[in-house]
């Protein structure tokens, strides 16, 4: 037996323990109404309940352990005590209502009451009352007391937790609900009715969720399948429809209820309706991306940076200008290294400036840009802060504009007008040639008919022979010379015939050969034995050879090498001029085919030379083009159809 045992079992046990012990006092010795004493004695110690018993004029004549303890007082001082006024006067009447009330033995009256205690405490009690009779016919009344503070104290908490909850589940301004498994709707709140379009309760519980409040059926069967898997969701996005079939969305959040044997019965859970995010997010996101495609169709150059430098949007301008594909330069690259050293500085305190368009504006600031590639771009940039509320610079955004097609149309403006200019001198030069011709012409015959007299003392077979009918190869092409000069003003054509290339330059530098061991220039060949005949002009294409070799040996005023080589390209015919001479410097290497301009000092030349070997090879059909580097020489390289 513990103290585990219900008020109705003890009380039972009493009534028991004392109907024997009555009887052992009639039938038994003395010693076995002790020992039922004490096992009576030692049932009502261990009960949780205060047990007193009072007579009719309700003087106590026994309480128990628990009755003092609950009380506050000793047993001794409760022995004898008037027991109504032990518990309050105040409850006297009704208590005395419940004796009198009482018809037999094991009728009991129970109520809840405050009892104050000496230490002036307030013990919360059920106290039940139990009339009953002893065999001479006398009243007895016992009293079961419990202790119930706690108890009160925990239903309090529970009842204003249930008002909070109730509170809540009533004002929450989202939809709460309980459901079945099944798809019925066993609770929900005054939210979820007004989301849905519902007046009230019983309308909604009569509805099916699946076919009534889903918009696709197979939704809810998909919301089942996860929230049983894993026992809860959160934030699942899925579509409603409301009693007047308006569509929203809204995000669900529930878990499971189980019963006592674990088994899924219903969900409950919240249900948010984000249809007017859901509309705002889709305003946002088309004026996003109208403002994306409008930044993306601009041919300018659109970046923004933060006030650190780092790239937060780079348009499709951007990407064709600088070389960068947007993703490798959002938020991996600095915009200081797009621009040359000192440039970002400088447009930032021209941004908060007020002297280029007002402070946080930049109308116009020409600059250089760099590409990926490392080629600097001509542009213009105009630039603005965007500024947060309280007026701090959160971002700069920079328009550059692209000025290379423009800047090169006023290039090549600028060349025509040149051009027309240098014509007018060329025409000046072909009058003036005109003039001089026949005054030129008779000592050149002469020396023609002296070297065609000296040929005939020459063997055949002498390399003096050679020699002579090269120089006079070399008039009679000072002879044509003239009237090339004269093609300036009126040009004419020159009669093309199969040349022999590699024939044509051994020639040149046979004639040339003194005059390049004077100048202490080694010249090195490698002609290809491949190359084919060229359809060329004799004269042009040995004028152009006899320039390019002689500007070679100019450029090594202390001597070098001289490599002249040819090859096979293709379709074309390479003739390949280096030398190891000064080079020419990157500013004038474009310059260098122009008419009238030169490097040399004036009295050594007017700038011509190659200028024409330019025409007389793009009237050939092919290109030349130089490479050079300052200090290691220059390579000149012709490319002739074969």
């Amino acid at each position: 037996m513990t103290r585990d045992l219900t008020r109705e079992a003890l009380q039972h046990r009493i009534v028991e323990l004392e109907e024997r012990l009555a009887e052992y006092a009639r039938k038994e010795p003395p010693n076995n109404i002790r020992e039922a004493a004490e096992s009576l004695g030692k049932i009502v110690e261990m009960g949780d309940d205060g047990i007193i018993v009072f007579a009719e004029d309700s003087r106590i004549e026994f309480a128990n352990h628990m009755a003092a303890n609950i009380l506050g007082v000793s047993r001794e001082t409760i022995i004898g005590s008037e027991f109504y006024r032990l518990i309050g006067k105040s409850n006297q009447e009704f208590l005395t209502d419940m004796v009198a009330r009482g018809s037999g033995v094991g009728e009991k009256f129970c109520t809840e009451m405050a009892i104050g205690t000496p230490r002036g405490d307030l013990v919360h009690a059920e106290v039940c009352i139990a009339p009953a009779k002893t065999d001479d016919g006398k009243s007895i009344t016992y009293a079961y007391i419990r202790d119930i503070t706690e108890r009160k104290k925990y239903e309090k908490a529970r009842k204003e937790s249930e008002e909070k909850y109730r509170n809540l589940f009533e004002r929450v301004r989202h939809g709460i609900y309980i459901s079945e498994r099944k798809g019925r709707f066993v609770d929900c709140n005054p939210a979820l009715l007004e989301m849905l379009g519902y007046e009230n309760k019983q309308e909604i519980q009569k509805m099916d969720m699946a076919k009534d409040i889903y918009w696709r059926p197979e939704d809810r069967l998909s919301f089942q399948r996860l929230i049983e898997k894993q026992g809860f969701v959160k934030d699942l996005e899925v579509e409603f429809k409301k009693k007047n079939r308006e569509k929203i969305t809204v995000l669900l959040t529930a878990h499971v209820k189980r019963d006592e044997k674990d088994k899924i019965f219903g969900y409950e859970g919240i249900i948010i309706d984000i249809s007017e995010r859901k509309r705002m997010e889709k305003e946002l996101r088309e004026a996003n991306e109208f403002l994306t495609r409008l930044i993306e169709s601009s041919v300018d150059g659109i970046i923004v940076a933060d006030m650190e430098g780092k790239v937060l949007i780079f348009n499709k301008g951007a990407e064709n200008m600088l070389g960068y594909r947007a993703e490798e330069v959002v938020g991996k690259i600095n915009i200081r290294s797009i621009y040359p050293p000192g440039v970002a500085r400088e447009a930032m305190l021209k941004l908060r400036s007020s002297d280029f368009g007002g402070v946080g504006k930049l109308t116009s600031f020409p600059l250089l840009v760099r590409r990926k590639d490392g080629e600097l771009i001509e542009g213009d940039l105009s630039a603005s802060f965007v500024y947060d509320e309280k007026g701090n610079e959160i971002v700069s955004v920079g328009i550059f504009k692209d000025l290379r097609e423009r800047l090169g149309i006023e290039r090549e403006l600028r060349k025509t007008q040149e051009a027309l200019l240098q014509a007018e001198k060329l025409a000046a030069m072909g009058r003036l040639t005109s003039q001089i011709a026949h005054e030129l012409n008779n000592p050149i015959y002469g020396i023609m008919n002296t070297l065609e007299l000296l040929k005939t003392e020459v063997p055949p077979e002498s390399k003096r022979r050679r020699i002579l009918e090269l120089s006079l190869s070399e008039t009679v092409r000072l002879s044509e010379m003239l009237k090339s000069m004269l093609s300036f003003s009126k040009p004419e054509e020159e009669k093309r015939m199969p040349v022999k290339i590699n024939e044509l330059i051994e020639g040149i530098l046979l004639v040339m050969e003194k005059q390049m061991r004077e100048a202490n220039v080694l010249v090195t060949t490698a002609f290809s034995g491949e190359i084919p005949e060229i359809m060329a002009s004799t004269n042009q294409i040995r004028q152009v050879m006899l320039n390019l070799i002689k500007n070679g040996k100019e450029s090594m005023p202390s001597g070098g090498t001289l490599n002249v080589r040819t090859m096979l390209s293709g379709g074309n015919v390479l003739i390949i001029v280096r030398d190891t001479g000064a080079g020419i410097p990157e500013e004038i290497r474009d310059k260098i085919f122009d008419a009238f301009f030169t490097t040399k000092q004036k009295v050594k030349g007017v700038g011509l030379g190659l200028s024409v070997c330019y025409g007389i090879i793009k009237d050939h059909g092919g290109e030349i083009k130089v490479e050079s580097e300052v200090g290691k020489g220059a390579t000149f390289i012709i490319s002739l159809p074969a």
